[in-house]
């Protein structure tokens, strides 16, 4: 059965008079993106455009490259005050708050812990001599995080390194960057759009046939029983839709099963039922946070601060082989019955 999400509000903003699809596409944050404008006249500056709004991020924010303002600070000295770039500065203050929110389900400060289950960006699960830690080693890197607060200024933008916190913003900044695109869109007038980076998206306004435009929830692929979940298409009109999953990036170990969303309580990959997690909300870094720390919260206690919080989220839950599928009041309420 297919369903329907719509949106609770409507843009004022009609499609313009012979208006047509423009697409533009490229690779940022070791993924790719994509933007499709439907727009009147010339639109081909746009790419450079639209690229360049990703390559400050990347340079703000990746955890990659040492010389990323995020890089810098990972490697600056204990006791010290750096002044960030306004981006960068957004981002880490809003996934502080998550991580307050969630009562640190999401940790902008669990580099470290990232690493060393082999998803950073050295030492990585797939290359050759990686060992996973032992309950020892990460006893050790959860009481080194205790000691490593990062302290915000928000008056003069500015953070505090302690001495060996690990930033790793990879659970939000694709999230920021969908929105960077769909800001920079906006600024140049551009109101009817479909963006995405990595399979986060954003949309506004509608296609030439008046139509919004149309996104399937993502489905979990590796589960035998998937498809008794019905689908969910949803409107993304002045939206963002984002998904995390243990089936997107996992590696294994003697039948052992360790996904990249680690707990950063725990020091642990996630080994909860939930197989995916997806938040609609109108800003996609919201989605893209929101979702992981949901996942690691699991079903019950994800599905009550979802509640609590008025996120819109789906759980599919792994169960008895197959799937099942909770919603939260918010996206119950978007449902087109």
């Amino acid at each position: 059965m297919r369903r329907v999400l719509l949106p609770h509000h409507f843009s004022e903003h009609p499609a313009p008079v012979g208006g047509t699809i423009r697409d533009f596409r490229g690779d940022s944050m070791g993924t790719t993106w994509s933007v499709r404008v439907l727009a009147v006249g010339d639109c081909a500056p746009l790419q450079e455009g639209l690229q360049q709004q990703l390559d400050v991020v990347v340079a703000q924010m990746s955890h990659w490259f040492d010389d990323s303002s995020l890089g810098r600070f990972n490697h600056a000295a204990a006791g010290t005050w750096h002044s960030l770039p306004a981006a960068f500065f957004e981002v880490l203050a809003f996934a502080a708050q998550v991580a307050r929110d969630s009562g640190g389900a999401y940790d902008p400060c669990a580099g470290a812990l990232v690493n060393a289950w082999g998803f950073g960006p050295t030492r990585r699960h797939d290359q050759p001599g990686y060992a996973a830690p032992s309950p020892d080693a990460v006893a050790a890197l959860l009481a080194r995080r205790r000691g490593q607060d990062v302290a915000l200024d928000p008056l003069a933008r500015r953070a505090y390194q302690p001495g060996g916190a690990l930033l790793d913003l990879s659970a939000v900044a694709k999230g920021y960057a969908v929105d960077c695109l769909a800001r920079y869109l906006e600024a140049q007038g551009w109101r009817h759009y479909l963006v995405e980076v990595g399979g986060e998206l954003r949309g506004a306004g509608t296609k030439p046939d008046g139509q919004p435009w149309w996104v399937a929830l993502e489905q979990v692929v590796d589960a035998d029983a998937a498809g008794q979940v019905g689908e969910m298409v949803l409107a993304l009109h002045g939206l963002a839709v984002a998904t995390s999953g243990d089936y997107r990036r996992f590696f294994e170990r003697d039948g052992a099963r360790f996904s990249h969303t680690i707990d950063p309580r725990s020091g642990m990959p996630i080994s909860n039922a939930l197989a995916s997690v997806t938040v609609v909300h109108a800003e996609c870094m919201a989605a893209d946070a929101w979702s992981t720390a949901l996942t690691v919260l699991g079903p019950e206690a994800g599905m009550a601060l979802a509640e609590r919080l008025g996120l819109a989220a789906r759980f599919l839950v792994r169960s008895g082989g197959g799937l099942r599928e909770h919603l939260s009041r918010p996206l119950q309420d978007m449902l087109d019955e």
